[in-house]
């Protein structure tokens, strides 16, 4: 696994020994920047960001700042070491704890982000749960998209009209689904 492009483009994404992680394909990653609009200047929230690699790809692509939250120690060190290997010193933040704690540190201090990414573990419920808790947070921008890469087996229910689902791509067994602010809503609703 590699970064694909922008900066650090080959530069290689340290996965630690010991990971149980599902990482992001190269494949999967390249279709991602594809469908998603320039980086260049973008604040970018990485949300169960393992080894960093696609808030990682983001900074090389041009944002001006990512965001990383992730609970697991060994994949902190990991991110702290690829951010290292890749020149990234002061354009990033790293909150170590899990998902939903990080969504509300960042709710309570207002930020808002052009792109969340999410990859939660498959098929327990947490497409729902990141999308509903990020309803409730309003990290979004006002133009701003989540992605939440998922097992194309769970589906996405709307059960509000904060966000709506704009697109959805497959590979394999991955899911990539787009969301976008519900700008149809009364102004009085949002």
């Amino acid at each position: 696994m590699k970064v694909l492009g922008g900066q650090a483009k080959g530069k290689k994404i340290y996965i630690p020994k010991g990971a149980r992680i599902r990482a992001t394909s190269d494949r999967t990653k390249e279709s991602l920047f594809n469908i998603l609009p320039s980086m260049e200047g973008k604040l970018f929230l990485d949300l169960f960001a393992g080894t960093g690699n696609i808030g990682i790809e983001a900074l090389s692509r041009g944002a001006a700042r990512a965001v990383f939250v992730e609970k697991n120690n060994l994949l902190i060190e990991a991110i702290k070491k690829n951010l290292s290997l890749c020149g990234f010193i002061d354009q990033y933040e790293l909150i170590p704890t899990a998902a939903e704690n990080g969504i509300q540190l960042l709710a309570r201090r207002k930020e808002k982000f052009d792109v969340i990414f999410a990859d939660p573990p498959y098929e327990r419920s947490f497409l729902q749960k990141t999308v509903d808790s990020l309803g409730r947070a309003s990290l979004v921008s006002e133009n701003g998209i989540i992605v939440i890469e998922h097992s194309h087996r769970e589906k996405y229910e709307e059960n509000d009209d904060k966000f709506i689902l704009t697109d959805q791509r497959r590979y394999g067994d991955t899911m990539l689904s787009f969301f976008e602010i519900n700008n149809e809503r009364l102004p009085w609703e949002k």
